[in-house]
């Protein structure tokens, strides 16, 4: 194997490994406990807003008091609508990604979206211009995913309005109803907690485009196109899945054995960074006990059998819920149908990918690893037909 002095081997899907450092937060896994910048997320999701948060990701700091709240809340609203041309292609655009959904229109909506503002790459802009452009990419993508999903749907988008708060008016516009105190809360809380999570395959994947330079539709249109596997973003609808498949309270403990003695997975358990609960599940169970009811029931009752099952037949290994087990189970429950339940996760990271992706612009170093050759030893000489 011939390699230059300055490669390292890091580890298998470089887990662990430092690839650069980061203002923005934090995922520290043996405790249970991950913040954006110097907060607690769980902590935010339960005292602030969608937009103080967005606020704090973007400029550093939570707004320092309600008028500074109000302008900015007035600032990204203002940028909910789509620009008219990529308004106009999004009938045709539902239409082709009808059998794969709105996360796969989004795509292609981004590039649009970023061709028709006239996004340039971050490499040639100041940084007030990259923030301008992160901000209306934002604020857009909930406008798109919604009108994607309801023109599939056969029914016409509903236009946001600026009068209501960023959770309450992502409701609104998937339903075409305002929706109540409660539901606009479980998801807002649901949204600021998934804004950010350390350098997942997502985020790391709009790093890596922001390091080329690139504008900042394609570094989401990448982010974006991580986020659709299934080992990623793709679990809140089949965690709740595997609780329709499970029934009824008498079929837990066979279900689950026969699961865990086959070796499969059991979706919305285990974490490849938490060895201790999931503290968005966690508070994702305290959000859906609140509104409780059979569905609660159950999914407290088929949490409470795994760890029991699993403590059985695998002792030592250390297996909560995740994020996605709650999620789809508070989703469900605030009306959102089960394709919505990946587009939502996006909603909210679309905040967390674009705060990296301006960090990473500061830095013109472009994010360019090593692979370790395995294949047959070169040169070989090239063979010549007669």
């Amino acid at each position: 194997m011939n390699t230059t002095d300055s490669t390292i081997r890091g580890p298998r899907g470089l887990a662990g490994f430092v690839v650069t450092e980061t203002e923005l937060g934090d995922v520290r896994g043996s405790e249970g406990f991950y913040h954006y910048r110097q907060y607690s997320a769980v902590e935010l999701a339960a005292a602030r807003t969608f937009e103080d948060v967005w606020h704090l990701m973007f400029r550093g700091a939570l707004p320092a008091d309600l008028a500074e709240r109000a302008a900015f809340t007035a600032e990204t609203a203002a940028l909910r609508r789509l620009p008219e041309g990529v308004r106009a292609v999004l009938p045709d655009l539902a239409r082709a990604t009808r059998l794969s959904g709105p996360l796969a229109g989004l795509r292609t909506a981004l590039s649009l979206l970023g061709a028709s503002a006239g996004f340039r790459p971050v490499y040639d802009l100041t940084a007030d211009r990259r923030a301008a452009d992160a901000l209306a990419a934002c604020a857009a993508v909930p406008t798109l995913l919604t009108a994607l999903h309801r023109l599939g749907q056969g029914l016409e988008p509903v236009e946001p309005r600026e009068d209501l708060p960023h959770a309450a008016n992502y409701l609104y516009m998937l339903t075409g109803e305002e929706p109540d105190h409660l539901r606009a809360r479980a998801v807002e809380r649901y949204l600021i907690s998934t804004v950010d999570h350390g350098f997942n395959a997502s985020t790391f994947t709009a790093r890596v485009i922001a390091s080329t330079g690139a504008d900042v539709a394609a570094c989401l249109t990448g982010a974006v196109g991580a986020l659709s596997g299934p080992l990623h973003g793709g679990a809140p609808s089949r965690a709740l899945d595997t609780l329709d498949a499970i029934g009824t309270v008498d079929r837990i403990g066979p279900w689950i054995r026969e699961r865990v003695l086959a070796g499969d997975r059991i979706m919305g358990f285990g974490h490849p960074v938490y060895r201790t609960e999931d503290p968005r599940s966690r508070m994702l169970r305290e959000i859906a006990l609140g509104f409780g009811g059979p569905l609660v029931d159950f999914a407290v009752e088929v949490e409470r059998q795994v760890e029991e099952i699993l403590a059985e037949l695998k002792p030592g290994r250390e297996l909560h819920t995740n994020v996605e087990f709650y999620a789809g189970v508070v989703m469900e429950l605030c009306g959102l149908p089960r394709e919505m339940f990946t587009p939502t996760f996006c909603a909210a990271r679309v905040v967390g990918w674009s705060a990296n992706i301006l960090e990473q612009a500061t830095d013109s170093k472009i994010i360019r690893p090593a692979a370790r050759y395995t294949g047959p030893t070169a040169p070989h000489p090239v063979p010549l037909l007669d």
